[in-house]
């Protein structure tokens, strides 16, 4: 990918590390006092897509996400990224909850991987600029956190995560607490700027699924076990007005909606 003459900056993607596959294998975890979340799990995920993981509550989405990203201990089995980078492979996380630093602009936060590094610069501050006009927040860049509503706050957080440009991204529930509009155009701006990252989206909603995931795993029990895995038709982020991905929306909804007769 060539860098923007204007800016130095990449129209997408600006991790040096290539995206990369993830083989789980064996896989275990466990909560102290508890049963197995996660036991003798496999999974293989493609570089460079985007893969869904839906499920109901608690049958272990965030976890995986958590054992994933190296903020739980796998109590066994092995984790793989192809190609290899080692233990510390540069990814973004984007949780539940915005955790956004109470002490600092809409804009520094946004910034903060970056401030941290020491690496601020006009160029990276253009940028951030960009990206909260495009979020619908260039007025509220030299707000604190305090003054923003919720979902003025979960958008400062995703921008945050897609300025890191890493090529392995975590999201969490990234759109649940943005109206419906908001939600469109955040999906539409993160699908665009992480074309060639690797991203592991959780999600309840299976048409937010459908119209950002290369692939859908539809995850349930204790411990979790992959039940479907289902391949979307055409590109994301796609419309869900086809009939194709309506018919497939249904068949999501008859997997994940209880009494549905499955056995």
């Amino acid at each position: 990918m060539k860098p923007d003459p204007a800016t130095g900056e990449n129209a997408g993607l600006g991790s040096k590390t290539a995206a990369p596959g993830l083989f789980l294998e064996g896989l275990c975890f466990t909560y102290p006092g508890g049963a197995p979340v996660v036991e003798t799990f496999d999974l293989a995920l493609d570089a460079e897509r985007w893969t869904a993981l839906l499920g109901p509550s608690g049958c272990g989405k965030s976890t995986l996400l958590r054992l994933i990203s190296g903020s739980l201990p796998c109590s066994g089995g092995t984790l793989r990224f192809e190609p290899s980078a080692g233990v510390s492979f540069p990814c973004a996380w984007m949780a539940q909850k915005d955790l956004l630093l109470p002490w600092l602009t809409a804009e520094q936060n946004v910034l903060l991987g970056y401030r941290l590094r020491g690496e601020v610069n006009e160029g990276l501050r253009g940028k951030a600029s960009k990206l909260l006009k495009a979020a619908g927040l260039e007025r509220w860049g030299r707000s604190l956190p305090a003054a923003l509503s919720g979902g003025m706050r979960q958008r400062v957080a995703l921008l945050r995560t897609l300025m890191e440009e890493r090529s392995l991204i975590l999201m969490d529930e990234p759109f649940s607490a943005l109206d419906a509009l908001t939600r469109l155009r955040l999906q539409d701006l993160a699908a665009a700027m992480v074309s060639e990252a690797t991203v592991i989206l959780v999600t309840h909603d299976p048409l937010e699924a459908l119209r950002l995931a290369h692939r859908i795993l539809v995850l349930d029990g204790t411990p979790v076990r992959v039940r479907e895995v289902l391949d979307p038709p055409g590109r994301p982020p796609r419309s869900v007005d086809r009939p194709e991905v309506a018919a497939l929306h249904a068949r999501l909804l008859q997997r994940l909606i209880p009494g549905d007769g499955r056995p």
